[in-house]
């Protein structure tokens, strides 16, 4: 039964195809990737925001951009899900890594609610 929703925004994109393909070898199923940016690097090009214009040059450029992937799923499939991004990604509290979180799913409709 789908109960939540996993959130991954992944900072180093380079490792998406390898995550996809590790989500797939542990029974990871029905995710979706999304193209993001977090707000500073998105108000960095925005002269108008001199604040954070002045630290553009601290901004690694080579992860201006992320994936966020979400998973509609049960307890169990989080829980490999988690495992797998650990593995792949590493350490989640190293810096410019991957952040992951979790919701509760309080309705669904338009997909099978059995895995």
């Amino acid at each position: 039964m789908f109960n939540q929703v996993l959130f991954t925004v992944l900072n180093k994109i380079e490792l998406l195809d390898e995550l996809l393909g590790e989500f797939e070898r542990t029974g990871v199923s029905g995710a979706t990737v999304i193209s993001s940016i977090g707000m500073a690097h998105a108000l960095a090009g925005n002269e108008e925001s001199h604040f954070i214009s002045s630290f553009r040059m601290f901004f690694d450029a080579a992860h201006a951009e992320s994936k966020t992937i979400f998973i509609v799923c049960s307890d169990e499939m989080a829980e490999k899900a988690k495992a797998a991004v650990r593995r792949i990604v590493g350490d989640l509290s190293e810096p410019d890594t991957a952040i992951m979180f979790s919701v509760p799913l309080l309705y669904i409709e338009g997909i099978s609610h059995n895995e």
